[in-house]
């Protein structure tokens, strides 16, 4: 096929900002338009820098055979890629073959997840400190995922109805999950900290954070707003990658905390207690789950604080109320 007028890859900007203005334009967050673009960047680089319209299923195949075989990557990543390059030929390109639907899909393992005890759980968090340690105890106390915790703006925190909201969760859904008391006072001592940091951008000509939905545009000053500042700001300002809703260019801003330092913390206060089990922050809002459900929580409750649109998502927690191997006599004991 030869580059012409009615093909795509002749038109301005090229591809991959294409796609960014593409997902941009549909409200992706901007981990998936990075994960999406470096994905299509790889398709590409594999093939020697072949457009993708000279490409089709065979290629497509190859790639993700590439990255399961030589890359040894999960199912998960796997499809994470296919997904990336399927948004790029359907949506992008406006390509509507046969072939992009039977491109293969990785089966997903099912697997148990890593859930520590409460007491594992207490002496984790006694070994973590700072904005980190608070995030942590965030995670465990609400079932909220560490970008939801991260995420979080001073409106969202609910004191008198000891609620917090969490905006466009995973799937762009809303939710309210549960406050709890032993959080309140550290919340409320880190919001004063985070108002300083705010007052002193101000007083130096910065303060404004980013707003989603073009809203910056509709409300001219929201972005300096306190009701909309970041629950845990980052220490230092930031150059925003991307452009300003209002002015088109990229300006200096002050971002929330990096997920990385709370995995490290989580990863360093793991190996200081011993746990011998593979400790994310992820593994909080797993316990948290567990957890309640070993307290006698109804599975639908623990759905909802979740967030998870099925309730067979939920489910996979429930291994906790079957007594296994432990309500079983082995015939080794009964001899």
């Amino acid at each position: 096929m030869t580059a012409g007028a009615s093909d795509p890859r002749s038109r301005k900007p090229k591809l991959l900002d294409q796609m960014r203005a593409h997902l941009r334009t549909r409200h992706y967050s901007y981990r998936t338009e990075e994960a999406y673009v470096g994905w299509v960047r790889r398709y590409i680089l594999y093939h020697h820098k072949r457009h993708p319209l000279d490409m089709g299923a065979e290629q497509v195949e190859q790639f993700l055979t590439h990255l399961a075989v030589d890359r040894h990557v999960s199912p998960s990543t796997q499809n994470q890629a296919k997904s990336a390059v399927l948004y790029l030929y359907k949506q992008v390109l406006g390509v509507e073959l046969e072939w992009l639907d039977e491109v293969v899909q990785a089966k997903r393992r099912t697997r148990l997840p890593v859930v520590l005890t409460p007491t594992e759980v207490r002496d984790l968090l006694q070994h973590m400190d700072g904005s980190a340690r608070l995030v942590a105890e965030l995670l465990y106390g609400t079932g909220l995922r560490l970008m939801e915790g991260l995420r979080l703006r001073v409106k969202d925190v609910e004191f008198t109805r000891r609620e917090v909201m969490v905006r466009a969760g995973k799937g762009g859904k809303d939710r309210v999950t549960v406050l709890p008391e032993n959080l309140v006072l550290p919340l409320k001592r880190q919001l004063e900290r985070a108002r300083a940091l705010h007052e002193e951008d101000l007083a130096a000509g910065f303060g404004r954070v980013y707003l989603p939905y073009a809203l910056a545009m509709k409300y001219r000053n929201a972005d300096k707003a306190w009701a909309w500042q970041w629950v845990f700001p980052s220490r230092r300002r930031a150059l925003d990658p991307r452009p300003d809703a209002v002015t088109g260019r990229q300006i200096e801003r002050r971002h929330h905390l990096y997920p990385e330092s709370v995995q490290r913390g989580v990863r360093h206060a793991a190996r200081l207690t011993g746990i011998d089990k593979p400790v994310s922050p992820h593994v909080l809002r797993h316990s948290f789950a567990t957890h309640l459900l070993q307290a006698g929580y109804d599975i639908r409750t623990v759905q909802e604080l979740l967030g998870h649109k099925d309730v067979s998502t939920t489910m996979i927690y429930t291994h906790v109320l079957n007594k296994g191997g432990r309500g079983v006599l082995s015939p080794l004991d009964a001899l």
